[in-house]
């Protein structure tokens, strides 16, 4: 899909291996043709009810609650007459159909088919409900995919049509599948300029040349190489100009790296009037002297003669150096013109009306001045359970468990404004951290969640992460081919009352001065309180119910609330510990052994230290 060739395999030496980290917190649009397409291709040989949905769901999910992505989803407008033969073609190819046999006259419009139409509606519907904007195109998705990433209203684009960068795409994600713990691939076209000397409108040229999916045969007997060398002859602004004047016949001119040169020696010598060189040392001069004599670039005695010259051997002097440029030169000017010959054979080329449409900056139905309107809200959960239990008869418990992290997700983000929530899903309130988890290689929060009006005592903290594992149980053990479920957990003993999800580490940050501390292991509160060196009567009250409450020894409380715009930020994890641990004997107290002080240290996340004010 999109420039033909294998123009992927051009671009990949300058892909970018991205960790899922990579697309935190940034704007995505997503081609979503191109979700339903992969869901298609993967559930070939397996049945499950309503693919299509069933992957957009828990993919949006991954992609907003463990990837912290806000995705823009794009839908396909009214298919070019362009592309009409493209898409046949594709559809014959995957039937097993020979495409000589059924040529298509080109210039007609074919509608998508009804089916697959109706899957996308559907899709639609669904992340309309999941509170995802969504942004109809005037054509092409991928088309406004690049705009709104050339504009800056997104950060990046996921789909798999490469002439997305024709349209003007800045940053592409190609292969990206939200349940793998592989680094996906990311194309900056700022690398492809960099690496490859191409910009916008020569891949536009080298599309036109080898073929696309609005003319998909391009210039015969051209094909990618002989395409990336003919577009590196000119700069950008004049490569397709030259295109439509070689198209119309006129062959004339040659670009500037293709010029001869006048290559003459200090001599006056022309590179055509080689000199005589020694068929033994391959320097200049006769053998029938170098036998007597050894010439002066041979190092050798007089009474040797010159040396063999070795295999693959070339002559350094400057009639030789002028005679390789020439001919090099002459090869180049014979390749451009087979080039050109071909360009110009070719009938009605190159169709206007694809540079036209590559170059269009109007592709969605919204104002230049205004924008898009790109607003993520909240899911509309009951109707998302009506939806789904009808389209794939899931259970409302089911649904809800699914939705869960996604709900936490905004609930945290959401928890330190004046207007949020208090509860989530109306039941349960945030309970605790239970540990830091490493998935994927970056850190995760373990959540518990309790049911709101249960008492539960989670002060406990386990002592490694097996005992853990011990007490917890997986709810969705649906997990197959498809994209993985969200990962929701419950607690044997407490199955009604307490849930644990896995958060992303920062995304606690916004509240981690006022609440965290009602939610911290105890020892760790210990330590903190005594490594603190000033006071607030606000959260040495919350802190001093919780050790009140769990018969803890009574410490002086000294906490001090500091907010993120008054964060020091020379500060640094290693400086922050190592100042911690060198008080630590004389603030922790003879209750704690020096290693298990350590260890105490250690385990508190940084970004909790950080959120204290130290005396460094």
């Amino acid at each position: 899909m999109g420039v033909g060739g294998n123009f992927w395999e051009l671009l990949k030496p300058y892909a970018r291996r991205e960790g899922f980290d990579f697309l935190r917190n940034k704007r995505v649009a997503v081609d979503l043709s191109f979700w339903i397409v992969q869901h298609e291709n993967a559930m070939k040989a397996t049945h499950v009810r309503k693919p299509h949905l069933r992957l957009t769901f828990f993919r949006t999910i991954n992609l907003f609650s463990k990837f912290g992505v806000l995705p823009v989803f794009i839908v396909d407008g009214t298919p070019s007459p362009l592309k009409a033969q493209a898409r046949i073609a594709r559809y014959f190819g995957s039937c097993g159909i020979e495409l000589t046999s059924l040529p298509v006259s080109e210039g007609v419009s074919a509608e998508r088919s009804s089916l697959f139409s109706s899957r996308v509606q559907e899709c639609v519907e669904l992340v309309k409900l999941l509170g995802m904007p969504v942004l109809q195109a005037k054509g092409e998705a991928e088309a406004l995919c690049a705009q709104l990433n050339s504009e800056g209203h997104v950060d990046a684009c996921i789909t798999a049509d490469s002439d997305a960068f024709l349209f003007g795409a800045k940053c592409i994600i190609k292969c990206f599948c939200p349940n793998s713990k592989e680094p996906f691939e990311c194309y900056n076209m700022s690398d492809i300029e960099a690496g490859l000397g191409l910009k916008r409108k020569h891949l536009i040229a080298i599309s036109l040349l080898v073929g696309n999916d609005h003319d998909m045969n391009g210039v015969r007997g051209i094909g990618l190489d002989n395409a990336l060398h003919f577009a590196k002859a000119f700069n950008e602004d004049d490569i397709l100009n030259r295109l439509q004047e070689i198209g119309k016949g006129d062959t004339s001119q040659i670009p500037s790296c293709t010029k001869f040169e006048d290559n003459i020696d200090v001599d006056g010598n022309c590179p055509n009037t080689k000199q005589p060189h020694c068929s033994l040392c391959g320097h200049p001069g006769s053998k029938k002297d170098h036998m007597k004599f050894s010439c002066e670039s041979c190092v050798t005695k007089d009474d040797e003669g010159c040396q063999r010259k070795p295999e693959g051997f070339k002559c350094d002097c400057c009639s030789c150096v002028l005679n390789r440029r020439h001919k090099e030169q002459k090869r180049e000017e014979n390749r451009y013109s087979k080039i050109c010959h071909k360009i110009a054979e070719e009938p009605n080329f190159p169709k206007d009306e694809i540079i036209d449409m590559y170059l269009c900056n109007d592709n969605g139905y919204f104002s230049a001045s205004d924008g898009p309107r790109i607003i993520w809200g909240k899911p509309n959960i009951e109707m998302l359970i009506d939806f789904l239990n009808f389209h794939q008869h899931w259970e409302p418990s089911y649904i809800r468990r699914t939705m869960f992290p996604m709900m936490s997700t905004i609930f945290l983000r959401d928890m330190s404004t004046p207007t949020g929530e208090t509860l989530l899903f109306g039941q349960y309130e945030f309970d605790s951290v239970e540990r830091v988890k490493m998935r994927y290689g970056y850190q995760f929060y373990v959540v518990k969640w309790k049911r709101a009006g249960v008492n539960i005592n989670t002060s406990k903290v386990p002592s490694n992460e097996s005992s853990v594992q011990q007490d917890v149980v997986e709810l969705d053990e649906m997990v197959d081919l498809l994209d993985d479920a969200p990962e929701i957990h419950q607690l044997v003993q407490d199955k009604h009352d307490l849930l644990q999800t896995q958060e992303y580490i920062h995304i606690l940050d916004s509240f981690f001065s006022i609440v965290m501390f009602r939610f911290l292991p105890l020892q760790h509160l210990v330590l903190l309180c005594k490594i603190s060196n000033f006071a607030d009567k606000h959260m040495a009250a919350l802190v001093s119910e919780r050790f009140s409450s769990s018969g803890k020894l009574k410490v002086q409380l000294m906490f001090h609330i500091v907010y993120r715009s008054s964060i020091c930020t020379v500060l640094t994890e290693d400086i922050v510990k190592c100042h911690v641990r060198s008080h630590m004997s004389s603030l922790v107290g003879s209750t704690y052994s020096k290693s298990r002080s350590a260890k105490v240290v250690a385990n508190i996340p940084f970004n909790i230290i950080i959120f204290l004010v130290f005396k460094v």
